[in-house]
C-alpha cells in the first residue's frame, strides 16, 4: 500500500471555494478525458434503487451500536427544539459556517485514482448547491419557488489523502475508513467533513453517516464516477449532486419521502408528504400521496441535472447540528 497526503490543496477560486491557500499539485494524477471515462465506466452496474445506501447503513449501524438510536432521538429533541425557537424568532438568521474538507481517494486502478481538479470541481458544486448559487435553481416550479434556501453552509478543501490499494470494491461496512483494512483513517470529525472517494460497488452511488454515530467511521462516501463535474464522472450522475445528496444526510435530513409509505415523515414541514423516490428527469407535476412531489429536492433519486434545491424547513433541520447541544457544535467551537 502507497500513501500520499497533499495538505492545503485549495486553488484561489475565491467566490466558490472560499479563501485561497497555497497552490499544491504534487502527485496530482492526470485527469481523465470524459470521452475515455463513458467507455471506462458502464451504467448497467448502478441499480437505480440503490442510488444512496445511507438508510442501509443505519440499519446496520442501529443492529450493531445499542446506544445510537438514543443518541439519534436525542438529537431528534435538541432539533426540535432549534426549529421551534426558529419559528419563534428567537434565533436570529444563522452565519455562515465554512467546514474544512477531507478527501481521502482510495484507488486499484488509474481512473478512481481522480485528479485534483476533479476534486476542486465537487467543492464548488457543494459551494453553489449549499448557497443557493447553482444556475439550474431557476427551473424549480412556481408551486416550490418561496421555499428555497440558501444553507450558508461552505465547504475548504483542507487535505487529499491519497491510497493505493489491491481492493477493487469496498462495499458498505465502513472498510474503506481504516488504513488496517488498506484504507485510509478518519482525519479529525470533529472539525472535518470527511469524504472517502473509492469503488463502492454493489449499484450503490455513495451513502453517508447520520450525527450521532460513531466518531471513527463518520463521514460520507462516494464512487469515483459520480464525484465532481470533471474527469472520470459518468453521466446521468456528473453534476456532483451525489455528494450534495450525501452531505445532505450528514447534516440529518432524511430522504424527501421519508423512506415509507405516504404516513412516513422526512421531519421536515414545507417537503410534500410522498410515498416513493422519483427517478430520471419526471416531468412536473407528478402527483403521490394528494400532492406535487418536490422530485428536484437534492434528497430525492433523480437524475443530477434534474435536482437543484433545498428548503427552508431543510435549512433549519440541518443548521441545527451546529446549534449548542447540537451533534456537530463543535465546527463551530472551532471556529471560535
Amino acid at each position: 500500500m502507497k500513501k500520499f497526503v497533499i495538505p492545503g490543496i485549495i486553488l484561489s477560486i475565491f467566490l466558490f471555494l472560499g479563501c485561497p491557500a497555497k497552490k499544491s499539485t504534487d502527485n496530482n494524477p492526470e485527469c481523465m478525458d470524459p470521452e475515455t471515462a463513458k467507455t471506462v465506466y458502464k451504467l448497467s452496474n448502478i441499480d437505480a434503487n440503490k442510488r444512496c445506501g445511507t438508510m442501509q447503513v443505519l440499519e446496520k449501524h442501529m443492529a450493531q451500536r445499542p446506544k445510537l438510536k438514543s443518541r439519534m432521538e436525542a438529537i431528534e429533541k435538541q432539533c426540535k427544539a432549534f426549529i421551534e425557537l426558529r419559528k419563534s424568532e428567537k434565533i436570529a438568521d444563522l452565519d455562515t459556517i465554512t467546514i474544512p474538507t477531507v478527501v481521502h481517494v482510495i484507488y486499484s486502478k488509474n481512473e478512481e485514482n481522480i485528479c485534483n481538479e476533479q476534486i476542486l470541481s465537487q467543492i464548488k458544486v457543494l459551494n453553489q448547491d449549499f448557497t443557493k448559487t447553482n444556475t439550474d435553481i431557476s427551473q424549480i416550479p412556481d408551486e416550490f419557488s418561496s421555499l428555497t434556501a440558501d444553507i450558508s453552509v461552505r465547504f475548504k478543501l483542507d487535505t487529499i489523502i491519497r491510497v493505493a490499494s489491491t481492493r477493487t470494491e469496498w462495499g458498505t461496512n465502513d472498510l474503506m475508513k481504516f488504513s488496517s483494512n488498506g484504507g485510509s483513517n478518519v482525519i479529525d470529525p470533529s472539525r472535518n467533513l470527511n469524504i472517502w472517494v473509492c469503488n463502492i460497488g454493489g449499484g450503490v452511488l455513495g451513502y453517508a453517516q447520520f450525527p450521532g454515530d460513531d466518531p471513527s467511521t463518520d463521514g460520507i462516501v462516494v464512487s469515483p464516477e459520480f464525484f465532481g463535474t470533471e474527469g472520470s464522472v459518468s453521466a446521468p450522475f456528473d453534476h456532483g449532486r451525489t455528494t450534495t445528496h450525501e452531505v445532505g444526510h450528514w447534516l440529518n435530513l432524511r430522504h424527501i419521502w421519508g423512506d415509507g409509505n405516504c404516513s412516513q415523515d422526512d421531519f421536515v414541514e414545507d417537503t410534500p408528504v410522498s410515498d416513493r423516490p422519483n427517478y430520471g428527469c419526471p416531468a412536473y407535476p407528478r402527483v403521490s400521496c394528494n400532492s406535487n412531489d418536490m422530485t428536484m429536492n437534492y434528497m430525492d433519486y433523480v437524475d443530477d441535472n434534474c435536482m437543484y434545491m433545498f428548503t427552508q424547513g431543510q435549512k433549519d433541520r440541518m443548521r441545527a447540528v451546529f446549534a449548542d447541544g447540537g451533534p456537530r457544535e463543535s465546527f463551530i467551537k472551532q471556529i471560535q
